[in-house]
Order: C-alpha cells, then sequence, then structure tokens
C-alpha cells in the first residue's frame, strides 16, 4: 500500500519513512503542500499523513482538496490521518470536518501511528472490498448491469466529444434454458462462467463486459464502428463455439448469438435507445436459426423492423 507522508520537519519526515518502510509499506514523502499535492495528483496514494500546519498548502487545505478534487474522480478512497500540535484543541474538530479519517497530536509515540495505520489499512480494505462486490457479478467476474451501463454511458460521451463512435453487442447463450432444464442450473452456472471466460479472453483490454440480466451480456467497445462490429462478432462467436464444455454431466456444445450496434446511427440516440436497438437486434439473430449475429444500422423503433 502506498503511503504518502507530507512534513516540513526533514529529520522528523526522515524517521517517519525509514518507520513506516520498515512496516511494510511504499513510502512517498514531501516537505511541503505542493510537493504533497502533486504526488498525491499522479499516484494512487491510499493513505496519508499530513501535517496540518506544512507550508505553501497546509494540511487542512490538502484535506479538503483531496475530498473534492481527487475523491470525486477516483474509484479508490484516501484515508488520512493529520498530524496536529497538540496545543491547538480546535484543530481537531477542524480536521475531521473539512475530511481527515483520523488525527494525532504531537509529539505522539510512534506505536500510536503504527495502529492507526493498521487501522486505515483496514478499513481501505473492507471498502475496497464493498466496491469489488457492487462492480462485478459474483459468478461471472464481469460488470454487474448497472457498471457496465455506467460505462457504456461515459464511452457514449466520450466518443462524442472526440467525435468517434462507440460499439455495442447483446450477446446471449443458445439453448440455456434447455442446459438449465436438462443439467440443472449448476451445470448452467459452469456454462455462465466458461462463457465469460472465453469473452473476456476474445476483447481488447479497454473493452467491458458486464452481465446485463440471466445469461444476457452486454459489451461496451470504445471507437467501434458498424463496419468493425461485424468483425468483432465473427470473432467472439468463433471464439466460444469453437471447443465444446466439459461438465460433470456431459460434453456440451456452446454457442452465443449476438446483436449489435453502434453510436454513429444517430447523434441523439440514447443509452437506452442503443441498449434496445442492440437488444431487437440480438431478437433477429435468434430467429435466424442463434450462433448468429445481426448488426443494426438504424434505431430500434416499435413501429418499424427496418433492421438489416
Amino acid at each position: 500500500m502506498k503511503v504518502l507522508i507530507a512534513e516540513d520537519d526533514f529529520a522528523f519526515c526522515q524517521s517517519l519513512e525509514e518507520d513506516i518502510k520498515e512496516w511494510g509499506y511504499q513510502v512517498f514523502t514531501a516537505n511541503n503542500g505542493k510537493e504533497a499535492w502533486k504526488i498525491i495528483e499522479n499516484d494512487e496514494i491510499r493513505l496519508a499523513i499530513l501535517d496540518s500546519m506544512i507550508s505553501n498548502i497546509d494540511g487542512f487545505e490538502l484535506c479538503r482538496k483531496i475530498r473534492r478534487n481527487i475523491q470525486e474522480n477516483k474509484s479508490k478512497n484516501t484515508y488520512i490521518i493529520l498530524l496536529i500540535n497538540k496545543d491547538r484543541k480546535d484543530d481537531k474538530v477542524k480536521g475531521l470536518s473539512v475530511g481527515a479519517d483520523d488525527y494525532l497530536a504531537k509529539p505522539f509515540d510512534f506505536l500510536d501511528l503504527r495502529i492507526r495505520i493498521q487501522n486505515g489499512e483496514r478499513i481501505i480494505k473492507i471498502e475496497d472490498s464493498f466496491k469489488i462486490l457492487a462492480t462485478y457479478d459474483r459468478l461471472t467476474k464481469l460488470l454487474t448491469r448497472t457498471r457496465i451501463i455506467e460505462f457504456l454511458s461515459e464511452e457514449l460521451n466520450r466518443g462524442w466529444r472526440g467525435n468517434h463512435p462507440t460499439g455495442l453487442i447483446m450477446a446471449d447463450i443458445d439453448r440455456f434454458k434447455q442446459v438449465n432444464d436438462t443439467y440443472g442450473h449448476s451445470t448452467g452456472d459452469d456454462m455462465l462462467i466458461e462463457v465469460a471466460s472465453r469473452i473476456k479472453k476474445a476483447i481488447r483490454p479497454y473493452d467491458k463486459a458486464g452481465r446485463y440480466g440471466g445469461d444476457e451480456i452486454l459489451l461496451v467497445l470504445p471507437n467501434c464502428s458498424l463496419s468493425n462490429l461485424r468483425a468483432v462478432t465473427d470473432r467472439l462467436r468463433h471464439t466460444v463455439s469453437e471447443k465444446k464444455m466439459k461438465t460433470e454431466e456431459a460434453i456440451l456444445e456452446v454457442s452465443l448469438s449476438f446483436g449489435a450496434t453502434s453510436s454513429e446511427i444517430s447523434s441523439e440516440a440514447s443509452v437506452d435507445d442503443l441498449i434496445k436497438t442492440s437488444d431487437n437486434a440480438l431478437l433477429l439473430a435468434k430467429k435466424k436459426g442463434r450462433n448468429w449475429a445481426v448488426v443494426a444500422k438504424t434505431v430500434y423503433s416499435p413501429f418499424s423492423s427496418n433492421h438489416k
């Protein structure tokens, strides 16, 4: 875990650094507030020990900046321990009010600091575990429905600003209900896990896949046009279906059907419009006999059937 010490007493800072390194942490040091802020902006600092009276930008203002500028833009929390002067009793309340998680009054025993760092690390790990549960589907380890839709919205906005298209693909396991009915839900779960694994291996590092619901998987592909989507769906179909899946019950064939589209079909299409369009294209793919892909070139309307 990365720990920042922001302390303008050089000898004291060095002493803190040596001890905290011995406790097993990766340590960064800063002797003024500006240096500390630069480190915080550029490195994933998980725990910050800030002297309240440090020069340039004091510890109180650093707390405010971390909570206002860093916390809102990064998913991981920074635990803050503020070092205050024991003669300035109001600093404790002030520090906690601007976002510090804990405080220590100088001078202090280094054992007290170690205990506070350990407490901070434990809280960080708990927070991270909750965020992982909220972000990833427990069974497939794909993104949750909420998170994949959020990612789609973020990519659409980024794509429209940068004038590049965002592709999305709705995938569905063929005859999945039949597998559940014949071999049981445990085998169905195994198939979902295996399909998710094969999909993740076939997409680019910056593409994202999420479990949209049941056996439906939504893929979001930054900078992907309609002309690229056919090649992508063909690659995914081949990757998933080329190898049979072994289970305790049987050796099963596995395939997917796909409905795809891209934000370039309309500059006014919403997230919901594009999801409905890809979902309708998926239904058309199923009607064509499964293990198939349909790329929608116009926004879906329930009153027309003009997809190709």
